[in-house]
């Protein structure tokens, strides 16, 4: 009888301590987003614009090549994969320190076979035998009550951790989408460049072909032959150095895939890729859109909470240890009612003189919410930044672009005419060299504009994030997630 009422005073105990435990007092101040200088508007824009910021806006340059480049960056691409393993990591930290909040039940079996000495100067009775064996079977359980929060608000911070990294794998994601489609735009760039380098070579060696046989004839000085060898010279100089980028930019893109460097595939001519509408957004939802931005929240998140964490360290903590078993020298009377044996007891520990070791760490832990919250308002600086920064270059570089369209038309009528009048002996060599020199520079400059402003696009979608990383992070095939007990759906990061 006494056995019993003494359980269920226990359990009673137990239960009071429990509900205790979940309501009581958090220590440390509760989150709330700081208030941040958010503009109206952004300093640039562009007059056409569209709700186009969550669609897969690679899709738009109509390249199936670079669809398929982007699909296997997302499959396999290391960086991916490390930023994936490393939430899985910050999953296991927070099931971990969540579990600080329930007992701990353990269970243990023991067998051993002993012999007792009997050099001890006392002899062992005559039906003692030395030799004898003992058995015990116990369940034992260990509760650290979170009176004051400090386990609470290290789940808290914990939690934070996850989705912090969480928004790290998107960000990973979004980068490497924007670095696959500005790599691929680039190397269509160059390969647009090397083959005007080479018909532009392949021009001169007719020119030197021809002076060479007038020369021979005696109708154009040295001087002239010479100028003539010397542009084709310069212009088949560029050819190394343009075949050279172009390998640096397809090793670079291979290992953007997640392969070795290899030669990259190419679908459509700089030409043929068409420009994607222009993403419309206010600077407030950039708070919402962008991963850095989240994560820089979330890491602020984390440090707010261990502030609670290292204030509770002041006050008691209070823990309960348990055990019921049975202990016998038979394994058959093992669980019978005389070798049964329990225990339980409770503990209060409360600092009362550590030198500044408490003081320390809860200024430690402002001090690092502090650089949290200045990282948060720096990544929104920065994001606001980024954005301006590409509205402005997609305006300016489409102006340039025209402006060089003209000037490569210019220069084209220029040249044309400038051999006419030379032909005609109106002018000297040295024009028409001069003609087609600038027509060159012209064209290279021209296309790498081009490439310039197709790539102010990829930095604008980059720039303003956008749910298109949603869709992208299904395509990137990630290992199933390990279940572990304890992580309900509702508390899984986005």
């Amino acid at each position: 009888m006494r056995t019993t009422h003494f359980a269920s005073v226990g359990v009673v105990l137990l239960t009071g301590l429990a509900s205790l435990s979940l309501t009581g007092c958090l220590l440390g101040p509760d989150y709330a987003r700081p208030k941040v200088d958010v503009p109206a508007t952004f300093r640039f824009s562009l007059q056409e614009t569209a709700d186009t910021a969550n669609t897969a806006w690679w899709e738009q340059f109509g390249d199936p090549v670079l669809n398929d480049l982007i699909a296997a960056a997302l499959a396999d691409n290391l960086d991916i994969k490390i930023a994936a393993a490393r939430v899985e990591e910050f999953r296991g930290q927070f099931v971990t320190t969540r579990s600080g909040l329930f007992p701990q039940v353990g269970a243990n079996f023991n067998a051993s076979r002993q012999r007792a000495t009997l050099s001890g100067g006392v002899p062992l009775p005559a039906n003692v035998n030395p030799v004898y064996n003992q058995f015990d079977a116990s369940v034992s359980a260990a509760w650290e009550i979170d009176l004051f929060g400090k386990t609470r608000r290290e789940t808290e911070a914990a939690r934070a951790n996850l989705l912090a990294s969480e928004e790290g794998r998107r960000g990973t994601i979004l980068s490497l989408v924007a670095s696959v489609a500005s790599s691929y735009i680039n190397l269509r760039s160059l390969d647009r460049q090397l083959d005007i380098a080479k018909a532009t070579v392949e021009s001169r060696a007719e020119s030197v072909k021809v002076f060479t046989l007038r020369f021979a004839g005696g109708e154009v000085s040295q001087m002239e032959l010479a100028q003539s060898q010397s542009e084709y010279q310069a212009a088949l100089a560029t050819i190394p150095e343009l075949e050279t980028q172009i390998g640096v930019q397809e090793d670079a893109l291979a290992v953007l895939l997640g392969r070795n460097p290899e030669p990259i595939l190419r679908g459509h001519d700089l030409d043929a890729l068409t420009a994607p509408a222009i993403p419309s957004s206010l600077p407030s939802e950039l708070l919402e859109r962008r991963p850095d931005v989240l994560q820089a929240e979330q890491n602020l998140v984390a440090q707010n909470a261990l502030i609670g964490a290292a204030r509770a360290l002041y006050f008691p903590s209070i823990s309960l240890t348990g055990l019921f078993g049975s202990v016998s020298t038979q394994f058959s009377n093992l669980f019978t009612g005389p070798a049964r044996v329990w225990s339980f007891a409770g503990a209060v520990s409360l600092p009362i003189f550590t030198a500044g070791n408490i003081e320390g760490q809860v200024h430690q832990a402002e001090a690092r919410q502090q650089e949290a919250l200045f990282a948060y308002q720096k990544a929104i600086q920065v994001a606001f930044q980024e954005v301006a920064d590409a509205l402005i270059a997609l305006q300016k570089s489409r102006e340039q672009l025209g402006i060089q369209q003209d000037q490569v038309t210019a220069l084209s009528s220029y040249s044309h005419l400038a051999r006419l009048r030379y032909e005609g002996g109106y002018t000297s060599y040295i024009e028409v060299l001069d003609a087609e020199r600038s027509l060159f520079n012209a064209q290279l400059s021209y296309t790498q504009t081009q490439g310039a402003e197709l790539t102010s696009f990829v930095r604008l979608y980059k720039a303003m994030g956008g749910g298109w990383v949603v869709k992208a992070e299904e395509m990137t095939q990630p290992p199933a997630p390990q279940p572990m007990a304890g992580v309900p759906a509702a508390e899984a990061p986005r």
